[in-house]
């Protein structure tokens, strides 16, 4: 049954979504998926290399067109009757810092397309995966996990387009915990509440110490714990950030 499983994880980059892929492709073939390709080809190739299994789809969860074509491709791939194992929404969109007055409407555009109406689409495209995998009787319950933020919780001024989107992302696992976890699928949020160390952050926050900045592989940890957690102790949410974060 095992070998009918995979995961599938949304937003996919050098940071948390590489990070999860790599610690779910150790036990799971795993699909990656991002709107371009430069995003996965490399992650895809390593992880190959290494012994497991991975494909890239070219995908904008923001169009349902988008992601019933990336459906397809996994079960051309897979099977028809693939199950998935993990499904992890890691995308998002409308991070900008400005003032209120001066964000333009296309960032809360896209704030709302990718973090909101994609987590959404993402959702509807693959619980139903997620319901073949508690048939297939995964040996863990089947996971839908977003990946929330400070945002999602608290906003700050300044950070109205990418909150309004983070907020909706939260409501969103709310609702589908409630009506999914007693059919067997495991919907958890986490609050990344602080900077991932990436290649990126690194460049722009040079003067921020590591120890400041969360770790990915350790997000990719806290990820499978979600995943591995039996039906008797489902966690909805949890919050994540380093030991010097102000909070």
């Amino acid at each position: 049954m095992a070998s009918k499983l995979i995961s599938i994880i949304a937003g996919v980059g050098p940071g948390t979504g590489a990070a999860v892929a790599r610690k779910f492709a150790s036990a799971y073939p795993v699909v990656l998926l991002a709107r371009k390709p430069e995003s996965f080809e490399s992650l895809a190739k390593e992880i190959n290399s290494n012994g497991g299994k991975a494909i890239g789809i070219s995908t904008d969860v923001s169009d349902s067109s988008s992601l019933k074509n990336a459906v397809e491709a996994i079960k051309k791939e897979f099977g028809p009757d693939v199950g998935a194992a993990a499904a992890i929404f890691n995308a998002s969109g409308g991070f900008l810092r400005k003032p209120f007055l001066e964000i333009p409407g296309s960032a809360f555009q896209d704030s709302f397309a990718v973090s909101a109406m994609g987590s959404v689409l993402f959702s509807q495209s693959f619980l139903p995966l997620l319901l073949r995998g508690v048939e297939l009787k995964a040996e863990h319950p089947p996971s839908l996990i977003f990946t929330g933020a400070t945002a999602s919780v608290k906003s700050s001024a300044l950070m109205a387009s990418f909150s309004t989107g983070k907020w909706a992302v939260r409501a969103l696992s709310q609702s589908l915990a409630k009506e999914f976890g007693p059919q067997g699928v495991h919907v958890a949020h986490a609050i990344i509440d602080g900077v991932i160390d990436t290649p990126k952050t690194k460049e722009w926050l040079k003067d921020m110490p590591s120890e400041a900045k969360l770790s990915a592989d350790a997000i990719a940890n806290d990820y499978w714990w979600l995943h591995t957690q039996p039906k008797t102790n489902f966690t909805w949410e949890i919050d994540l950030r380093p030991a010097v974060e102000k909070w």
